[in-house]
């Protein structure tokens, strides 16, 4: 009886481990293989038999599949992100290499999570299908790694998206910095889908983007919203059309989540008390 006790009480013990600084910490998680997962968001299975979609914090792996115009307009930014828009003279293969590169990364991540891993999650909505949704997540491997480090360090991965304050107690600030300087490395070293990059036409395409990225917020924006937006699972897409939020304040935003109240928007930077009362009129946390 004594043993079945100890035994029990371990296994408890091991797989929810704290609930610090808003996280929960779950160990002893495992990889379910799915038909639809990628090297950035899949499917885990928490010890106590829920399974859960999550998305990572920080890193972006391309698609490797696409289904929606979403999907082909988000593989074009990507393709320009890494330099390879050029690649083999024509925009096929050019995607035909982008989509195998997300399929290395998915392979990737299926063998660094082959042991089980730990999550850390404050269950934040990350969007996603509605058959789906998903929760932002920190992964942490069995050799003790971050997984959105490993995969941008190893040019699987662009250091892009949301970043929030580590469970380590790393700021989003300095966790995005972290990640940055791994891709900085990782195109250095050439390595993952840096090895293809055209460097003499680099700077143009992500300045395409910019300007395309630019004219639809443009034509997005026009509109203001109908309804009070929730701070903490409104898009950028959402945010930008609040009067006075561009992309870069917009995505600042989301990387300052979660807010207990509005008027902690003044810990992002660039907003002063001023403009926080020009945004309160929009924003809500109910």
């Amino acid at each position: 009886m004594r043993k079945l006790f100890c035994f029990l009480l371990l296994s408890f013990c091991a797989a929810l481990v704290s609930l610090a600084g808003g996280f929960t910490t779950v160990e002893g998680c495992v990889h379910v293989p799915t038909s639809w997962g990628d090297g950035d968001s899949f499917r885990v299975r928490f010890p106590d038999g829920t399974e859960h979609t999550i998305r990572l914090y920080g890193a972006d792996t391309l698609e490797d599949t696409v289904r929606t115009e979403s999907d082909a307009r988000r593989l074009r930014a990507q393709r320009r992100y890494f330099g390879i828009s050029n690649y083999g003279g024509s925009p096929q293969a050019s995607i035909e290499l982008a989509k195998a590169m997300g399929e290395a990364a998915t392979r990737q991540v299926n063998l660094w999570l082959q042991s089980p891993f730990t999550v850390h999650t404050t269950f934040a909505d990350a969007r996603g299908s509605p058959r789906y949704p998903r929760i932002y997540a920190f992964v942490t491997t069995s050799e003790g790694e971050d997984l959105a480090t490993l995969l941008v360090r190893e040019g699987r991965a662009r250091a892009f998206g949301v970043y929030r304050s580590t469970p380590d107690g790393m700021t989003h600030h300095d966790y995005r910095e972290q990640l940055r300087d791994a891709e900085l490395i990782a195109a250095r070293k050439g390595k993952g889908i840096w090895a293809y990059t055209d460097w003499e036409s680099f700077s143009r395409e992500r300045s395409e983007q910019r300007r395309e990225d630019l004219e639809f917020q443009i034509a997005m924006g026009r509109a203001t919203p109908t309804e009070l937006l929730n701070l903490n699972t409104a898009e950028v897409e959402e945010l930008v059309r609040i009067p006075g939020i561009g992309e870069v304040t917009a995505r600042a935003i989301l990387e300052a989540r979660p807010f207990d109240a509005v008027d902690q928007l003044t810990r992002v930077r660039g907003i002063g008390q001023a403009r926080l009362a020009q945004l309160q009129g929009w924003l809500t946390l109910e």
